[in-house]
């Protein structure tokens, strides 16, 4: 008996951002995967089992949705934000690389709003022009490589969307990553500090990168550093359009 398995994003925290289709799959699953807090955001129902499970076991997880489906499971798993984004999907598709069987399943990603645009969003328009997202945690990758790629998109005249800027178990990262962007651009950059967006806890913050501290990011914040044509215009932050 096959299944199917469903990769969806939860938006980035506000439920009214859970697109219709998120909301349709999760009506009719038998089984939700994911991290702890995640699915914690998934309402119990008859007929629905909960899989909650620790970070750093996405490949586990993917592979437990896999079997879950195998038995004829509709399964679900979630991600915050954009599952395609530094979440789920691609943890789910490294799994089936070890087992190319599982594709026989009915497998789709259904995007979600990613907390880097919900971040611009609240903002104003940080992202108006060229820009890149870079994970700040060196779990899936050496530090020496977020380093180079911070100057190069500091050096391109990206803007910049960091996930996952500062935490207890990397002391002294994200003051290190002030550094560079300080070695690259002119102080005069404008840098935004945008916390537990769309929820009660959210607060914003924009200075420019001569004026930021390591402290004004946590596990929560999406940090954005403009371009070197980034403004403000009252409350709101964009970028222009046009640059060059």
């Amino acid at each position: 008996m096959t299944g199917w398995v469903k990769v969806a994003g939860l938006g980035p925290g506000d439920d009214a951002m859970v697109t219709d289709q998120v909301r349709a799959a999760l009506a009719t699953a038998t089984d939700v995967v994911g991290y702890i807090p995640y699915v914690a955001r998934v309402a119990p129902r008859p007929g629905l089992t909960l899989h909650p499970s620790d970070n750093r076991v996405e490949l586990d997880r993917a592979n437990h949705a896999l079997d879950l489906a195998a038995a004829g499971g509709k399964v679900v798993i979630v991600s915050s934000g954009d599952p395609g984004v530094f979440a789920m999907a691609s943890a789910l598709f490294e799994a089936l690389e070890s087992r190319p069987d599982a594709l026989a399943h009915d497998i789709e990603i259904l995007p979600g709003i990613t907390a880097m645009l919900a971040a611009s969003a609240r903002l104003g328009a940080p992202l108006g022009h060229d820009f890149c997202a870079i994970n700040l945690s060196d779990n899936l990758k050496p530090w020496d490589l977020i380093e180079k790629r911070l100057r190069l998109a500091a050096q391109g005249g990206f803007a910049m969307a960091f996930y996952n800027p500062r935490a207890a178990s990397r002391p002294g990262r994200f003051e290190r990553v002030l550094e560079i962007l300080r070695e690259e651009l002119p102080p005069s950059v404008l840098i935004s500090f945008a916390r537990a967006v769309t929820t009660p806890d959210e607060r914003l913050l924009t200075v420019t990168l001569a004026e930021a501290t390591p402290d004004m990011a946590d596990m929560r914040t999406m940090v954005i550093v403009g371009n070197q044509d980034t403004r403000r215009i009252g409350r709101f932050v964009y970028s222009p359009r046009r640059a060059g």
